[in-house]
C-alpha cells in the first residue's frame, strides 16, 4: 500500500474517534491537557489493537478470497465510509451535566465503539500488501493525536466540527477504497 494512502487511512480511521472526543470534550468542565492526553492514549491504544485483530481474522480466510481481495477491501472501506458519513449527518446529543473527568470504563467503551471500523479495515488490509504493524501503529498514533486535540477543541467548538470531521473521514475512506480498487483493475 502506498505510504500516503496508509497515512490517509490512519487519519480517516481516527476521525470518528475525533468526533467522539469533541463531544466528550464539550461535556467536560474545562478539560485539562492531561485529561485530553489520557483519553487520547486510551483511544489510540484500542484503535491500534483492533485492526490487528481484524487482520488476523482476514488472514485466516485469505486463501479463500485472494482473487477478490481488492473488491473486499473496496467494499469494506466504502461501506464504512458511507456509515461514517451517515453518522456524521445525525444531530448530536448534548449532555447537561459537565464532569471534570470521564471514567476509564466510559472512555474505553467509547473508544471500542469507535474502533469497530478499524477492526473491519484490518480484515480488508489482510487482503492487500501492507505491513499491519506499521498500519496499526499509524492508526493508533493518529487516533491519540486526534482525540487529544478533539477533547481540547470540544469545549470551544462543540459538536458541529465533530460531525464534519466524521463526514470528511467517511469520504476519505471511500477515496482510499476507490484507490485500492483502481490500482488492481
Amino acid at each position: 500500500m502506498n505510504p500516503i494512502a496508509l497515512i490517509l487511512l490512519a487519519f480517516a480511521m481516527s476521525t470518528d474517534a475525533f468526533a467522539a472526543a469533541i463531544g466528550k470534550g464539550a461535556t467536560l468542565k474545562n478539560p485539562r491537557f492531561s485529561e485530553a492526553l489520557r483519553m487520547g492514549l486510551i483511544f489510540g491504544t484500542i484503535e491500534a489493537i483492533t485492526p490487528l485483530i481484524g487482520w488476523l481474522i482476514g488472514k485466516s480466510a485469505s486463501s479463500y478470497v485472494d482473487a477478490w481481495a481488492h473488491w473486499i477491501a473496496f467494499s469494506l472501506l466504502v461501506a464504512l465510509g458511507l456509515h461514517m458519513i451517515y453518522e456524521g449527518m445525525k444531530p448530536g446529543v448534548e449532555d447537561i451535566e459537565k464532569p471534570s473527568r470521564h471514567s476509564f470504563l466510559k472512555v474505553s467503551l467509547t473508544a471500542f465503539g469507535t474502533s469497530i471500523d478499524a477492526m473491519a479495515v484490518g480484515v480488508g488490509l489482510a487482503f492487500i500488501n501492507v505491513n499491519i504493524w506499521i498500519a496499526a501503529a499509524l492508526i493508533g498514533l493518529a487516533t491519540t493525536f486526534m482525540v487529544t486535540l478533539g477533547v481540547m477543541l470540544g469545549r470551544t467548538v462543540g459538536s458541529l466540527l465533530g460531525h464534519r470531521a466524521e463526514i470528511f473521514g467517511g469520504l476519505t475512506l471511500i477515496g482510499v477504497g476507490v484507490w485500492i480498487l483502481s490500482s488492481h483493475i
